[in-house]
């Protein structure tokens, strides 16, 4: 049915460009695309089984769960702003696309709520709190798609189970988006993620394109930004993460055994990530975290003020903490756990001291990389033994990065307490150190395609290729563009 909707539409605006004179100037409107029915948004939405279209520019009210049955579609067109009250969540059984535009984005908020800016503790800001539920989807939802999209201020802890969930869904979860669907797709891009108490995404499974967001003071006194788990397979990819809770992205293969969780992470920016982990120091990341049998490539990351740089986990098996796959293998697309052209910015001693990570709390296996900034290999020597610790002091405050604005060398614990953009501008300068430092050998490096697909309404709108810059804006213009 899709396709002959699309067909028909190609054959009608042919028919129009065929009509008119070659000197003609009109302009012709392609209309949005729609899925069935529109939902009108006249009265405040129950409790329910929903399915159609959310048209553009509307205003919603949601007082109950939003369910997608296996087999229906909703579509959420551009402009559309959703108000989730009473802690609503969206049960995705069947396909959900959100189609914001860059002119015209998605929100789906809390409306009690107002973003803050300036210093933000998990004490003191309720953006931490949670305040409507999430997207869980579970192992029906076929497809997930999410363009230019604000989610914001979610994580209301799950009232009652959505489904009979397959991996580790409990009452009481606090997640903005969850999905398990080992066959399925799910694709996050050019989108906002603001505020949650928890991990902000939990993926145990599936074919994933996450690209090109933009993630603000996620997880409360614990949590992860980007936590894929299972046996997901996919790219995480141009992402800027600032003031995580702990780590920024992170692979475990947790909960399944229908294979290892591999992705390749490469241009992400990291700021500020780490200090709001009130568990044992050592035993969470700051910016990259690597763990539990998966594999990943991590390449061209700027890492800026993070409690720890790229950790590859290691450490006794039946430790909460576990070995990464560091092996070669003989099946893919990630065959060998590989990382190296990151760029790393540091304001203290302790912050320099986790460039490499050590064994604080628990093994690490991070190499030195001469590829890195700074060349930690060098620094370290040749003698250094992977795990332990080091004095990094002559390291801080050396190579920075030169954001169009912000404020570098930062103020003491500068890094703990600011967790938004603001009016931050995270660009790099023309004259930039990080400027064309990054790898974009595709021997190296090279995005995960199998299982994604392109597509301008139900697939990736584009799997951006490694970029020479470090982190996520690209002098050229690629790359992330919030």
């Amino acid at each position: 049915m899709k396709k002959l909707q699309i067909i028909s539409l190609c054959l009608s605006l042919f028919a129009l460009a065929s009509c008119s004179k070659k000197t003609d100037n009109a302009v012709v409107s392609v209309p949005l695309y729609q899925v069935g029915k529109a939902i009108s948004n006249t009265g405040t939405l129950p409790a329910g089984s929903y399915k159609g279209t959310m048209l553009a520019g509307q205003t919603y009210t949601v007082s109950g769960d939003i369910t997608i049955n296996a087999g229906d579609t909703l579509l959420i067109q551009k402009g559309v702003k959703v108000n989730m009250t009473n802690g609503a969540n969206f049960i995705v059984n069947g396909i959900l696309v959100s189609l914001g535009t860059s002119d015209a984005p998605v929100t789906i908020t809390d409306p009690r709520r107002s973003k803050t800016t300036g210093p933000s503790t998990a004490a003191s800001d309720s953006t931490y709190k949670g305040g409507w539920g999430g997207i869980y989807c579970s192992n029906t939802s076929k497809l997930v798609v999410i363009k230019w999209t604000h989610l914001d201020f979610g994580g209301a802890a799950l009232k009652a189970l959505p489904f009979a969930a397959s991996a580790g869904l409990a009452v009481g979860n606090q997640y903005i988006l969850y999905f398990e669907n080992p066959n399925g797709v799910f694709i996050l891009e050019d989108s906002w993620l603001y505020g949650s108490p928890d991990d902000a995404t939990r993926f145990y499974g599936g074919y994933l394109n996450i690209m090109r967001n933009t993630m603000e003071k996620c997880g409360g006194v614990g949590g992860d930004g980007f936590n894929a788990k299972g046996s997901s397979i996919g790219n995480m990819a141009y992402n800027l993460v600032i003031g995580g809770a702990t780590n920024g992205t992170k692979t475990a293969s947790d909960g399944t055994t229908a294979g290892p969780c591999q992705f390749t992470m490469y241009n992400n920016t990291y700021i500020n990530d780490g200090y709001r982990n009130t568990g044992v120091y050592g035993a969470r990341s700051g910016s990259v975290e690597i763990e539990n049998n998966s594999r990943a490539l991590v390449y061209n990351n700027l890492i800026v003020d993070c409690d720890f740089g790229v950790r590859i986990a290691g450490g006794p098996a039946g430790a909460k903490v576990y070995l990464a796959d560091t092996l070669t293998n003989t099946t893919g697309p990630i065959f060998k756990t590989a990382y190296g052209y990151n760029y790393n910015y540091v304001d203290n001693a302790a912050m320099a001291g986790q460039i490499v990570p050590t064994s604080v709390a628990q093994a690490v296996v991070t190499h030195p990389q001469s590829t890195d900034i700074p060349n930690m290999a060098a620094f370290l020597g040749a003698s250094y033994t992977f795990g332990l610790v080091y004095d990094g002091t002559s390291l801080v405050g050396k190579n920075n990065p030169m954001f169009v604005n912000y404020p570098l060398p930062a103020a003491a614990n500068f890094w703990v307490t600011q967790a938004s953009v603001d009016n931050y501008n995270f660009h790099l300068q023309a004259g930039s150190p990080a400027a064309g430092k990054g790898t974009t050998n595709s021997a190296l490096i090279k995005p995960i395609t199998t299982g994604i697909p392109i597509d301008p309404v139900f697939g990736s709108s584009e799997i951006t290729l490694p970029g020479a810059d470090m982190g996520c804006y690209q002098l050229n213009g690629n790359g992330n563009h919030h």
